[in-house]
């Protein structure tokens, strides 16, 4: 199969994003990615998304955060990370930003502190794309999630994209809302020019023998293959709501799951539980695309991409 038979464009309004092919990670699973290069080579990916990044380092929340569940797990990390400083000084340096699109996912608890760090991070040559967590709480407003308010979702966007005007802004959205497609027109009119989705459920965990929660933070975020009929579902109506492209994700862990999120309308998509249970799943994943599309008839993406037949 020839190369370019896998590669995808991430059109926005504003920058485009190229990729040499739809396989990309997910924040919070792939640390800084440079923790995954000695499981295969990071440039056969098509972008590597580094996780959550704040202006100054977090700790995170107290242990136990991680708890395994039926088909998946929850984790209540608390966006722990190194902060800006070392992230430019030491980890992007690190990583192959000239030959693998490197994007940045990033953090704030205010419009205002979005607005700063995405100026930052816009004089930073190796940053490809700005990926934006709306479902961080709005400290201000009382701490409610912005990516649960359109309203809020259309301000942070809108300060992202002011504030970084030379990257590619991806917004994340979270499933936890009414509507999501609500969500993503609104972004989409405040100036994103992708949108991703989705991240973790909200969920919980007991021990009826301890009688108390697995999670020392109580409730934390439901990832892996337990979430993917809810992410199909979200990206199905998120792609029928904006004319912008859509990255999916949510419990990809094999090339054919890939190629699903392709056909209800994904452009590109991300690996994120899947690395936990193989650190080399992107890389597995990358390879084992042009025997999926063999196998199913699938000349190229543009073959398959929004193909969904509803009758």
């Amino acid at each position: 199969m020839k190369h370019n038979e896998l590669a995808v464009t991430l059109a926005g309004p504003k920058h485009t994003l190229s990729l040499k092919n739809p396989v990309t990670t997910a924040s919070g699973t792939f640390g800084y990615g440079v923790e995954f290069a000695p499981y295969g080579d990071l440039t056969s990916l098509g972008a590597i998304v580094v996780k959550g990044t704040s202006l100054k380092p977090r700790h995170g929340n107290p242990c136990p955060r991680i708890a395994e569940t039926p088909c998946g797990m929850l984790n209540s990390i608390g966006l722990q990370n190194d902060g800006l400083d070392v992230f430019r000084t030491q980890k992007l340096p690190a990583l192959p930003w000239k030959d693998v699109p490197v994007i940045v996912n990033m953090y704030a608890t205010s419009v205002e502190e979005f607005g700063i760090l995405a100026a930052e991070l816009n004089k930073l040559e190796g940053v490809a794309a700005i990926e934006v967590n709306i479902s961080c709480p709005n400290v201000k407003e009382g701490g409610a999630a912005f990516g649960a308010d359109p309203v809020q979702a259309a301000a942070v966007t809108k300060a992202v994209r002011d504030n970084a005007p030379d990257k590619f802004v991806i917004i994340k959205l979270s499933p936890n809302v009414t509507s999501i497609a609500g969500i993503a027109r609104s972004v989409e009119e405040a100036g994103a020019d992708c949108i991703s989705c989705i991240n973790t459920l909200i969920g919980m965990a007991v021990d009826l023998r301890t009688r108390k929660s697995r999670l020392a933070n109580v409730i934390g975020g439901l990832s892996g293959p337990c979430v993917k009929p809810v992410a199909l579902r979200c990206v199905w109506q998120v792609v029928n709501a904006v004319s912008i492209p859509v990255i999916g994700i949510g419990g990809i862990c094999t090339a054919e799951d890939v190629f699903e999120f392709i056909l209800v309308g994904a452009t590109a998509v991300q690996i994120g539980t899947a690395s936990f249970m193989r650190p080399d799943a992107a890389f597995h994943i990358v390879e084992e695309l042009p025997a999926v599309m063999e196998k199913y008839g699938i000349k190229s993406l543009d073959d398959i991409r929004g193909m969904l037949s509803l009758g």
